[in-house]
């Protein structure tokens, strides 16, 4: 008997959903089965694949089962119980204990025939339980809510897992015993604890700050510095002597900045790296962690943000048997997981693909990365010389910095090598003048780079709460959409709440994408000015970091704030 036909009758709530209209009895079996091959509630996947809203499920079961439906967000937090069930049940399942009354515990969830949960944390916690009916996709955001609770003060740590996590670096070298009071079991778990909040919520730095009277934790969330925490004053000494012992540094040096790495195992098949700087001011180690993850490099084009015309050029490039491809931008802008795109785009067993990078951070099998360190002499200009003894197809040079790095590089592109590189310019068409203004011959930039690509981050608006307005036309025009896209434009702006951080909830890329065609040719060889490059990339309908900007704004994907935030007029 196939499994379909064994398992996935029509029971409960999903033939309530069948009888009411709502799914047809062939969607409701697909959907138990792909749920029940995923270890997925029926309910939260059927929200989640966009099947049915969780207000019209959780109608439907109130009507056929007799239950009232409660508004979870009108719940205080301060009101659910901590510690009472483990979270890898609750998540399972997703069902929240929200309260407790003497040996009785009340469970809310979305799906009130699912006595598995129930039957699972009776068993759990020794306690009967009772089920509270309440809208999926908000029963989902108030577990994430009170899981990734981001108060990390000392007294709300639990025991278990935050003890226990794999920092491994088969690398590194053994370090000395250290003094007990560094590996002091509160201070661990604290430091932790804030290393997988920052994870679990998708920031890219941590800040640890002393100041005379305070110490302060902020993280990076969506290119906004955001405080999560106030520790005490009087273990500030401690939390920084253990990021330093977890980061292989020498903890009696408080003098000079040091730099050290930190790998978090949070799983057999996944890791993450922290990059950690200390720097000594005023008060005591300012120490920063920049947040790798592998996973990011993982991106699709498709989701990177490039409009069609922006994709088909950029793979057009990537595509080419050799010549050069810049990225530029500043700092934080994305540019790794942009040339990370196009390599693994190009990552096959058939070609040599060879990065450096000042450090290395995103590892990929399949490609010989090197950690550039000029310290002991291996420079851009060293490792590239290196490659090219190494019978490359690709190279990829982490940054352009100087003339020798750029002679080299331009020559691979001319000798048969695809070579990705970034630059730290405004725009594209910068980009041109400043290679030249580094000392490279116009001829030899016409006939190597192929491709300027330059970008920024955006924060992209919550679907959850983002608002329209409907600006005066005039206003639009002068911020700079053409009168055509003004006429009619509805905008939307940012709001907040319990769903995103001040209204934004991920970012985007916005691109000026730049082949260079034979007209630019042309001008970089007769030494033209920007502003002429900028001119004739603008008649063959390359759009600037703005108008791209803007093209999001129209999708409603983000506000005319952020736009205004991340580019010059």
């Amino acid at each position: 008997m196939a499994v379909s036909d064994e398992k996935f009758y029509l029971g409960g709530l999903a033939r309530r959903l069948v009888l009411d209209g709502l799914i047809t009895e062939d969607v409701a079996l697909k959907y138990s089965e792909e749920a029940f091959k995923k270890k997925r509630p029926f309910v939260s996947y059927l929200v989640d694949q966009k099947v049915i809203d969780s207000q019209t499920i959780a109608l439907s079961a109130s009507e056929e089962f007799g239950v009232p439906l409660f508004d979870i967000t009108a719940l205080s937090k301060e009101v659910i119980p901590k510690g009472v069930v483990d979270e890898k049940l609750i998540r399972k399942h997703h069902a929240l204990p929200i309260f407790k009354r003497g040996n009785k515990l009340f469970v809310a969830v979305s799906d009130p025939t699912n006595l598995q949960a129930l039957d699972e944390i009776k068993f759990q916690t020794r306690m009967s339980t009772e089920a509270i009916l309440v809208e999926e996709d908000k029963l989902a955001r108030v577990i994430d809510t009170a899981m990734d609770d981001e108060d990390t003060s000392m007294s709300d740590l639990l025991d278990g897992d935050l003890d226990n996590i794999d920092f491994d670096d088969p690398d590194a070298d053994p370090i000395d015993d250290i003094d007990s009071e560094i590996d002091d079991a509160p201070v661990v778990r604290f430091v932790n604890k804030i290393l997988l909040d920052a994870i679990k919520k998708g920031a890219s730095d941590i800040h640890f700050e002393p100041y005379e009277k305070n110490f302060r934790i902020r993280t990076r969330q969506d290119g906004i510095l955001k405080e999560v925490a106030s520790p005490p004053m009087n273990i500030s000494n401690k939390l920084t002597s253990r990021i330093k012992v977890m980061s292989r540094m020498n903890i009696s040096e408080r003098r000079i900045p040091q730099d050290g790495r930190i790998k978090m195992a949070l799983s057999k098949k996944r890791a993450i790296d922290f990059r950690v700087n200390t720097c000594p001011t005023l008060y005591g180690e300012k120490i920063v962690l920049r947040i790798l993850d592998p996973t990011s490099a993982q991106v699709g084009i498709e989701q990177l943000g490039f409009d069609e015309t922006q994709k088909e050029a950029f793979l057009t490039a990537i595509k080419k048997p050799y010549g050069m491809i810049l990225v530029t931008g500043p700092t934080g802008s994305g540019k790794t997981v942009s040339l990370y795109t196009a390599l693994n785009l190009l990552n096959d067993p058939n070609i040599n693909i060879s990065t450096a990078e000042d450090p290395v951070e995103i590892t990929v099998s399949g490609i010989n990365q090197v950690n550039v360190n000029p310290k002991t002499g291996l420079t851009f200009a060293e490792a590239l010389r290196a490659f090219l003894r190494q019978d490359p197809d690709i190279i990829m040079v982490g940054e352009i910095r100087d003339l020798e790095t750029a002679e080299i590089s331009v020559k691979a592109a001319q000798t048969g090598h695809l070579v990705l590189s970034t630059l730290h310019t405004n725009d594209a068409p910068q980009t041109l003048n400043r290679l030249n203004q580094m000392g490279v011959p116009p001829y030899n930039i016409a006939a190597s780079v192929l491709l300027i690509m330059a970008q920024r981050l955006a924060r992209k608006l919550c679907d959850k709460c983002k608002k329209e307005e409907t600006l005066p036309t005039e206003l639009l025009i002068k911020e700079g959409f053409s009168p055509e896209e003004a006429e009619g434009l509805t905008t939307y702006k940012a709001v907040g709440c319990d769903h995103c951080t001040n209204g934004y909830k991920g970012r985007i890329g916005i691109f000026q994408v730049m082949p260079v065609s034979e007209a630019m040719e042309n001008l970089i060889i007769k030494g033209g000015l920007t502003t002429e490059l900028e001119e004739q990339a603008a008649q063959e309908g390359v759009l600037t970091l703005r108008e791209s900007g803007f093209k999001k704004v129209i999708a409603g994907i983000t506000s005319i704030e952020e736009i205004n935030r991340i580019t010059k007029d």
